[in-house]
């Protein structure tokens, strides 16, 4: 099978879970088929030598985002904001050297943020999937309830309606999406019943997160993500501004580390805040979880399911959420998660944790038997690839 896969980002290295299922997904199809991977690339960035399972890696420069002149387009113009920042003539010369140059069996395209390029993908005659890392519509709308201000609610409630139009259009013209939740699945199919939709849900690299010698003492509660990405920000602010001095009051020991790429100002600013570490880009943060209490998901807003639950359960941890946190996840409240359904559950189940050994390590061992019998991305990526073979074989 000779498969194009179009993406918006370098997934590698993968440190965002967007670059995450990207890569684990791209090197399962690339190990089973030949793939050709097309990808904006950071100034600077190693991408293509990391990544031998590719056949071909091909790079446009990466459009510089939010500009004024595409901020003016997304309130102006027809289409949404998220769309038009990926858009880029380097991007449409590279892709339409190569689907006239060869041919190719299915194009993969990684996000709906690349549905400008279809007339040009459309050129190689090959079926056109998307992989939906969320529903984009449903994220934007859950951002505008919580937005900071009157103009960002309503620049994001009309953002949110110009990517539904989006989404409907292409649900009616790909050959087939992919999502990461039967819930998602759900709700698309409710959008348009006669998609078709496969569920190739988030996982964890098992063998990269097997289980260590933990550190002699645990005094860490440890949040990791993109923490540019806006749900994030308002996640670790909220829970360091309302959660963590009662937490710290309790543990004066502890330590609450928000670990990730990127962090936005707002995310900064809380290295002021007592017993607060703020790391920016780790390159290993398995040392980080073999020290936590818990790993946490305080979002509040967003959408998607969360890779970061499934790592933490690979690495043996226990992980506290809120509902939306872990929604879209097979877990089990009380089994394999603790569901925090408002800030005055977080110190309860904290100092569970640290003064019940049983129950640390029986959610611990639970989370991690989820993720090796459902989310172990060698499982998943197989999947995906059966699901490709098998729509190529039954075409539309």
């Amino acid at each position: 099978m000779r498969i194009l896969f179009v993406s918006p980002r370098s997934c590698w290295p993968p440190q965002s879970g967007a670059a995450l299922r990207e890569y684990h997904l791209a090197r399962a199809l690339g190990e089973r088929a030949e793939l050709t991977h097309v990808f904006f690339s950071q100034a600077g960035a190693r991408d293509a030598a990391d990544a031998p399972f590719r056949r071909t890696a091909v790079s446009a420069p990466a459009p510089r985002r939010y500009t004024p002149a595409k901020i003016v387009r997304g309130i102006l113009g027809g289409q949404p904001l998220s769309l038009v920042n990926y858009t880029s003539d380097a991007m449409k010369a590279v892709l339409a050297a190569l689907v006239d140059r060869q041919p190719f069996d299915l194009v993969h395209v990684d996000s709906i943020h690349m549905a400008a390029y279809e007339p040009i993908l459309r050129r190689a005659g090959a079926p056109m999937v998307y992989d939906w890392h969320n529903i984009e519509s449903e994220a934007m709308r859950r951002y505008s309830a919580n937005a900071p201000s009157v103009a960002h609610r309503l620049y994001a409630s009309m953002t949110a309606g110009r990517l539904a139009a989006l989404e409907k259009e292409i649900l009616r013209t790909a050959d087939g999406h992919i999502v990461c939740s039967e819930r998602e699945r759900e709700t698309l199919l409710g959008i348009a019943p006669g998609a078709r939709i496969a569920t190739i849900e988030n996982g964890a690299d098992l063998s990269f997160f097997n289980e260590a010698q933990p550190a002699a003492e645990r005094r860490r509660i440890l949040f990791v993500g993109w923490m540019s990405y806006h749900a994030n920000i308002e996640a670790a602010v909220a829970f360091t501004h309302t959660v963590w001095p009662g937490i710290r009051e309790r543990f004066p020991e502890w330590r609450l580390t928000l670990a990730g790429l990127d962090p936005a100002p707002a995310v900064l600013a809380l290295r002021g805040e007592a017993n607060v570490e703020v790391t920016g880009t780790v390159e290993d943060v398995r040392p980080y979880y073999r020290e936590a209490v818990a790993a946490i998901v305080p979002l509040r807003t967003g959408g998607g399911t969360r890779l970061k639950i499934l790592e933490a359960m690979a690495a043996g941890v226990p992980v506290i959420s809120t509902p939306l946190g872990a929604e879209g996840l097979a877990v089990t409240p009380g089994v394999d998660i603790l569901i925090a359904e408002k800030d005055g559950d977080w110190l309860p189940f904290m100092t569970a944790l640290s003064t019940q050994g049983d129950l640390w390590n029986r959610l611990a061992e639970a989370g991690r038997r989820l993720v090796t019998a459902r989310y172990d991305w060698e499982a998943l990526g197989q999947a995906l690839y059966e699901t490709y073979c098998r729509w190529l074989w039954t075409p539309r």
